[in-house]
């Protein structure tokens, strides 16, 4: 059962407790869609100075837009393309300072300066990508990037 709580402004012990809230909302739920968007809205409640938190998920060779919180994306992001298409063709997490020195950045919202996408690959798969804006430049950080990969780790277990 998902409980709210207070965080305490301890970066690191606020994210354990963020993926302990994930485990709490995804436990009983076979529903992906359902899970993805519990998580898309604990992540946008979570962080501060965002602007978009959400997935894209991986379908028929591009990532299509999934759950999220936030302004009305881009739908369709090929492979290898802006950042999101950057995460799958490395299979690793980008994090970006500032978007506008990232060459071929796709613009869905012109007040976002940086961003942080991991890729959710689950048993060798792409299943698709976690993507967060903000629209402070420099905005994420190698905790921001360790944690959030975590949360993917957790998330993974619940949608294979």
């Amino acid at each position: 059962m998902f409980q709210a709580s207070m965080y305490s402004g301890d970066k690191v012990k606020d994210y354990g407790l963020l993926i302990r809230q994930l485990q709490a909302l995804s436990e009983d739920e076979k529903d992906p869609i359902a899970i993805l968007s519990n998580a898309s809205a604990l992540l946008n409640q979570f962080l501060e100075e965002t602007n978009w938190v959400g997935f894209y998920l991986w379908k028929e060779d591009e990532l299509v837009l999934g759950p999220f919180q936030g302004l009305p994306a881009c739908i369709r992001i090929g492979y290898g393309k802006g950042v999101c298409g950057t995460a799958i063709q490395e299979k690793a997490t980008q994090r970006i300072s500032d978007v506008h020195q990232f060459p071929g950045h796709i613009a869905c919202d012109s007040a976002t300066k940086s961003e942080i996408v991991v890729p959710v690959i689950i048993n060798g798969t792409i299943y698709g990508v976690l993507d967060i804006d903000s629209p402070v430049t420099n905005r994420f950080d190698e905790t921001d990037q360790e944690y959030l990969e975590k949360f993917i780790d957790t998330l993974q277990g619940y949608l294979s």
